[in-house]
């Protein structure tokens, strides 16, 4: 079992930063890929970015890339996702999720935990 917990999200004007963290405690935090997804109301739940367990591979969709990075410290059993240039379309609800393999998965259904989520609101 793995425990993910959010924070950091909150309301930021358009054009401005965010940085998003997710703490994991239970087995080991490098054994897992994580990945950071997000939901909007009335929307699926859409991949955001992805990182291996060493964090040497990451891969975002085209959607975010060039202005969000993910990030890993497995001292310290945290994931981060840094959002620059935001936008009102990235207002979503955000999830970090461990998946245990060394392929960086996309799709929601191939993670095996979860976080409870944390708000971003993007105001324009």
């Amino acid at each position: 079992q793995v425990q993910l917990v959010e924070s950091g999200g909150g309301l930021v004007q358009a054009g401005g930063s965010l940085r998003l963290s997710c703490a994991a405690s239970g087995r080991t935090f490098s054994s897992y890929a994580m990945g950071w997804f997000r939901q909007a109301p009335g929307k699926e739940r859409e991949f955001v970015a992805v990182i291996s367990r060493t964090g040497r591979g990451t891969y975002y969709p085209d959607s975010v890339k060039g202005r969000f990075t993910i990030s890993r410290d497995n001292a310290k059993n945290t994931v981060y996702l840094q959002m620059n240039s935001l936008k009102p379309e990235d207002t979503a609800v955000y999830y970090c999720a461990a998946d245990e393999t060394v392929i960086l998965h996309t799709t929601p259904r191939q993670y095996d935990y979860w976080g409870q989520g944390t708000q971003v609101t993007v105001a324009s």
